[in-house]
């Protein structure tokens, strides 16, 4: 499960914005003070909506990420799958073994 998001998607949405329209391009660390934000965060959604719009390619866009979380997922509930079929089939296997007494 993951983290709850400590600021909310509109904030981070507008600040984001907010950095891109402006001209020139303001310092990150103040801005952030100004939005009450920390400056590593507004950074990272920069950089992610740069990843999403194709303009850096240096990270997975979200879309990738999503993908990557369920794919991951997939995997380890098939790796589960199969260590399963493994148990039943041995102790199946050793069921029907006819040289194996039963007491």
């Amino acid at each position: 499960m993951a983290a709850p998001m400590k600021y909310p998607p509109e904030l981070r949405r507008r600040a984001v914005q907010m950095y891109r329209e402006a001209d020139p391009k303001p310092v990150i660390r103040r801005m952030a003070g100004e939005l009450g934000v920390h400056p590593e965060a507004l950074r990272n959604w920069i950089r992610q909506d740069e990843a999403d719009q194709g303009e850096r390619d240096d990270r997975l866009t979200t879309t990738e990420k999503q993908e990557l979380a369920a794919l991951r997922q997939e995997n380890a509930d098939l790796r589960r799958s199969c260590e399963i079929l493994k148990a039943a089939s041995a102790f199946f296997a050793q069921e029907l073994d006819p040289t194996r007494r039963r007491y």
